[in-house]
């Protein structure tokens, strides 16, 4: 139904994706929002605004020549106005956030 009118429900504390022919077009707000097949428009997908945990578990030695594992855990969540870079940049944010965490260089 809503492909026959052309609407789109975007959930609250998410945002969409939209694209013309497959380029970029804009980010969608929550709420009911007008997406015009008929010229090319569609959504290309949908993003998460809500704070996500992602638990990472460190093997590391002191400065003692003790092995201790740490687990480290990362909160992050998409910034609305970077919404469209997290969806076309970031292939896969967890694995890419883990490897920041264990090159240590922060």
């Amino acid at each position: 139904m809503g492909n026959l009118l052309c609407c789109v429900l975007v959930k609250q504390s998410d945002v969409a994706i939209k694209e013309r022919f497959g380029k970029f077009q804009k980010v969608l707000n929550p709420g009911l929002q007008f997406v015009p097949w008929v010229i090319g428009d569609y959504v290309a997908g949908h993003l998460t605004l809500r704070l996500q945990q992602l638990d990472v578990q460190c093997e590391t030695k002191t400065k003692d020549n003790v092995f201790v594992t740490v687990v480290a855990s990362i909160q992050y969540r998409v910034l609305v106005d970077k919404a469209s870079d997290a969806f076309y940049r970031l292939s896969n944010p967890t694995s890419q956030i883990k490897a920041y965490v264990f090159d240590g260089n922060y």
